[in-house]
């Protein structure tokens, strides 16, 4: 469903939305800096925005030109609306539990214990994955 393609920013369009508060973008920003937009946008055929309105709004104030955009045609205005509705109420958030194993798991990986180091040299010198 749909084709990937790179397209300027300032060829967006964009027409009344549904979100009226995109909230701080400080932390996006962030991310985008460092791992550059991670899901394209959506956009119709005439290049009309229909969800990631936030990531591009984040991209266009980093001064980024380009993005990486997922092009679809929705049938009618009623599967656009769901379209840009859904992208955020359908989303899941990390419980606290899962957001605690994801550090730990960085934890690990950026400060090994001496073990997990020696593990490490061992798999890199008969290249194990």
């Amino acid at each position: 469903m749909g084709c990937k393609m790179v397209i300027k920013i300032k060829e967006i369009k964009i027409g009344k939305r549904v979100r009226k508060d995109i909230g701080d973008l400080t932390n996006l920003k962030k991310s985008i800096r460092k791992h550059g937009v991670m899901n394209p946008i959506l956009l119709t055929p005439d290049n009309e925005l229909i969800s990631g309105y936030r990531r591009l709004t984040a991209a266009r104030e980093l001064g980024i030109e380009e993005l990486e955009v997922k092009v679809i045609n929705p049938k009618d205005n009623v599967e656009f609306l769901e379209m840009e509705m859904e992208e955020n109420m359908i989303r899941k958030d990390f419980s606290q539990e899962e957001l605690l194993d994801g550090m730990k798991k960085k934890k690990s990986l950026v400060s090994p214990n001496i073990f997990q180091r020696i593990w490490n040299f061992i798999k890199r010198i008969f290249g194990i994955r």
